[in-house]
């Protein structure tokens, strides 16, 4: 019996190991992504930005981790011609662009950021998107979900952000992409996006069906009437 408790408990410590060496517990998971903001801008195009340390994160499930290395973002619908799942390398790819934009909570609160990543527009010419299209929907990888018009995003060029601050996109902050809804409300920023999904019918997402307005345009109605 001795001997068998210890052959137990050798084969238990040998599995601890071999977990974290790997990397596959969830504390090693969380201590990768921890992010040093040693190198974040305070300033961008002369104007002040709202430390990372001072944002607020609102996730429906608490923060998300998820590994860069077998991340894809899958975008498919109805309304798209040729579907695709793009790595998180091949997204940093594309050519980028950053702006100031300031994110508004329906709550009250908000803060001003630099951010920087791709267009959705960059994504929808690669996928064949459909002009026909009307809505466009985004799937977090907490089961959140979201939509936005279609018009609204070509309009605007709205962006998928990978960095803030000049900083990779922190886990509480939506890694690896963060929708950047300029002029629309928080809970239109969707973060941890896992898939995009377009087509042409509307789509009320996770807050949108507990009654919060669709359109989600600041400084307008927060709730339908």
């Amino acid at each position: 019996m001795v001997q068998l408790r210890q052959f137990k408990l050798l084969v238990s410590c040998i599995l601890i190991l071999v977990l974290s060496v790997s990397g596959c517990t969830e504390d090693s998971q969380q201590k990768q992504q921890e992010t040093n903001t040693s190198d974040e801008a305070t300033v961008f195009d002369g104007k002040e930005l709202t430390p990372i340390s001072e944002q607020r994160n609102n996730g429906i499930k608490g923060t998300q981790y998820i590994d860069k290395d077998t991340y894809e973002l899958r975008i498919y619908g109805r309304m798209v011609d040729k579907p695709m799942s793009f790595t998180y390398e091949q997204l940093l790819a594309y050519p980028s662009v950053s702006r100031f934009v300031r994110m508004d909570c329906v709550e009250g609160w908000g803060f001003d950021a630099k951010w920087t990543g791709l267009t959705m527009d960059t994504l929808f010419n690669e996928t064949g998107v459909n002009n026909s299209a009307t809505t466009v929907i985004f799937y977090s990888a907490d089961g959140y979900s979201t939509s936005l018009d279609y018009d609204y995003i070509v309009e605007n060029d709205i962006m998928l952000a990978y960095e803030l601050n000049d900083i990779t996109l922190p886990a509480d902050r939506g890694f690896p992409l963060q929708l950047v809804a300029e002029s629309k409300y928080g809970y239109k920023w969707a973060k941890w996006i896992t898939s995009i999904e377009v087509t042409d019918e509307p789509y009320k997402g996770y807050w949108e069906t507990a009654g919060y307005n669709n359109n989600a345009d600041v400084g307008g109605p927060a709730f339908e009437r």
